[in-house]
């Protein structure tokens, strides 16, 4: 390959990964305890314009998510699940929000506060 055809195929490289993906695969921490708070976690990942899979997974407290980066983004997403009452990797839910949800799915301890 000649050294025009290989800045063509750098540029083709850089510009792939700008590009928003409409279909990205990510999955991140999000804090809770039984099957209301996948539900919960769910219903609000959901409510984010832009997602199209969501799928917490209790046994390893995350949540596998597909999303089109051209309508949503991670934090859209991590700060919609805050505002329902669970802790994210990128996000923490106010103690206001996180007073709001259900006995058994108040999953911070003591300690942690």
């Amino acid at each position: 390959m000649n050294m025009q055809g290989q800045e063509v195929k750098r540029e083709a490289v850089e510009t792939a990964e700008i590009k928003p993906n409409k279909n990205r695969k990510v999955e991140f921490a999000v804090d809770g305890n039984c099957d209301m708070c996948k539900k919960r976690i769910e219903k609000a990942a959901f409510s984010v314009k832009g997602v199209k899979s969501a799928d917490w997974h209790m046994d390893h407290k995350d949540i596998h998510l597909i999303i089109d980066e051209t309508k949503c983004s991670v934090l859209d997403v991590q700060k919609a699940i805050a505002r329902a009452g669970h802790d994210t990797e990128g996000v923490k839910a106010t103690d206001e929000e996180y007073a709001k949800i259900h006995g058994c799915c108040q999953y911070r301890t003591q300690e942690s506060h």
